[in-house]
């Protein structure tokens, strides 16, 4: 049986105020300090909550992926409350990352992170600055892109971009079978049954398994049974730096991964991007450069980029009117540059990222006034032709 304290005992604040979030709710939790509240008073925006006495936690499952929180709890007696204890908490966004991200850009020199799972050697490709590299003067692969623009493709609140899940080494295989099978890598994969699908006709899959850190990609993916289907699909060490056979696709027509040339929310707040971005253009020629392995196109125009084509922002080209996101990812694209992983549907240079509803559009509406024509090509390799 509960004893009410005396009408005049001290009502403190709550004690050590702690947030945990997922996707859909939000659970706090606190010690109960109090004497003699009547009641608890927790707030956020749009929203308070009375909670009986002798409460000492509470969970919110009224919020949306990928959004940021800032709830207050405090102990109240009739008309007199305690101090009011704040805490501000993002939900897990829907590419399966919290924020804070586990993970980060990295460090030049070093690679970036998702979770425990460094992604590529340092010396890999994509985390290798190509600021100094020599340009490509024996083509002129940038004029075949005429007028056009860069374009984030993701944003929209979420709408835009490309997925991911990150899942335990303990998640279970289940089976996943293709129409492109000469050239897959064959099942079963770790993909849980609510893993997200990109939107379009991509419906591309990606999957990082932590522990063994590989890296589990579907293209054109759809649920069957127990377990996927799909056009094509790759299994990529992320310790390693091998790359698919000769020839080969992977869920990305150059045959290249995708999840490391994705735009993160994290590393563009963080305010640097420590790794080449993944770029579509609307025309390829038969070709590729290393990294990628293979072409999309039955195009012979030398001039057409190839797949796995690396370009830059020029060095001169002026970035200081962006900000925020926007003057990240462009800073990537003068350190890092973009690679050429795929035929665009429409003429625009398209920049890849994750969906995340904490992308700021207004910020990114910046990259679309970057022409294609402030781009250079680099050399990285000699040019494969079929």
């Amino acid at each position: 049986m509960l004893v009410a304290a005396p009408a005049d005992a001290k009502l403190r604040p709550v004690g050590k105020l702690k947030a945990k979030a997922t996707a859909t709710t939000v659970k706090l939790t606190w010690r109960d300090r109090s004497r003699g509240e009547t009641r608890y008073v927790v707030k956020r925006t749009g929203r308070k909550v009375k909670l009986k006495r002798n409460r000492h936690r509470f969970t919110d499952r009224r919020v949306k992926p990928g959004r940021k929180y800032r709830y207050s709890v405090r102990a109240c007696r009739k008309k007199r409350c305690a101090k009011v204890r704040r805490v501000t908490v993002r939900t897990v966004s829907p590419g399966g990352d919290a924020a804070p991200a586990p993970g980060g850009g990295g460090t030049p020199g070093s690679s970036p992170t998702l979770g425990s799972c460094a992604i590529f050697p340092p010396d890999n490709p994509w985390n290798t600055d190509v600021s100094k590299a020599p340009v490509d003067t024996a083509h002129d692969y940038i004029g075949s892109l005429g007028s056009m623009t860069l374009w984030p493709d993701f944003g929209g609140d979420g709408a835009y971009g490309i997925p991911y899940v990150s899942v335990p080494f303990s998640q279970p295989l289940v089976p996943v079978s293709f129409d492109e099978a000469d050239e897959s890598d064959p099942g079963p994969y770790p993909i849980p049954p609510d893993a997200p699908v990109e939107g379009g006709g991509d419906r591309h899959v990606l999957t990082l398994r932590q522990g063994d850190c590989k890296l589990f990609e579907l293209y054109a993916a759809e649920r069957e049974g127990s377990g996927w289907h799909a056009y094509s699909g790759a299994v990529w060490d992320l310790k390693s730096n091998q790359l698919r056979p000769e020839g080969w696709t992977s869920a990305d027509a150059a045959g290249l991964p995708i999840l490391p040339g994705l735009a993160r929310r994290d590393e563009a707040d963080a305010g640097a991007i420590h790794h080449a971005l993944r770029i579509t253009v609307p025309v390829t020629q038969k070709a590729y450069i290393h990294p990628a392995t293979h072409w999309a196109s039955s195009n012979t125009d030398t001039d057409e980029p190839p797949m796995g084509l690396r370009v830059r922002l020029k060095a001169g080209y002026d970035i200081s009117g962006l900000r925020g996101q926007a003057r990240a990812i462009a800073q990537a694209l003068k350190t890092y540059g973009a690679i050429v992983a795929d035929n665009a549907g429409s003429p625009r240079v398209y920049v890849g990222g994750v969906v995340d509803r904490g992308w700021d559009d207004e910020a990114l509406n910046g990259i679309k006034s970057i022409p294609a024509s402030a781009l250079e090509a680099v050399q990285t390799g000699p040019v494969v032709r079929p």
